[in-house]
């Protein structure tokens, strides 16, 4: 039998400091933080998405071999242009590293900027827009 995948549905990221890593994508990002399931679990949800965070050394998760903090290349999509980006990010005292840029994504032609997570991981914020 052969099948097609249709989207992705949610990502895993192994954190040194759940409240940390999850405050900084409410704040920068606009995630919702959502507790679920045992042991208190932390979720980060936005659109149709979601982004649980591991703790480094938790138990009782199915994980990567050689899941580690600061291993993620991320790439977001947001509706405003890239300057405004980049004023937020310094506005919320994130380094900006690059951009904006042109890349091309799945949809085709996008601008992105970049920075990092408290962990290290690599945040793309790309627009669609022209």
């Amino acid at each position: 039998m052969r099948f097609t995948v249709d989207r992705l549905d949610h990502v895993v990221l192994t954190v040194r400091n759940r409240d940390t890593s999850a405050n900084w994508f409410q704040r920068v990002l606009g995630m919702d933080i959502e507790e679920y399931g045992r042991n208190n679990r932390v979720a980060l949800s936005f659109g149709g998405q979601k982004i649980n965070l591991r703790p480094e050394g938790s138990e009782g998760w199915t994980t990567a071999s050689t899941a580690a903090p600061g291993g993620s290349d991320l790439c977001f999509v947001t509706a405003i242009a890239s300057e405004d980006v980049i004023r937020h990010l310094e506005a919320c005292g994130v380094q900006v590293i690059e951009g904006p840029v042109a890349r091309l994504g799945a949809l085709g032609p996008m601008t992105s900027v970049y920075c990092n997570d408290p962990d290290g991981n690599l945040i793309e914020i790309a627009s669609y827009q022209g």
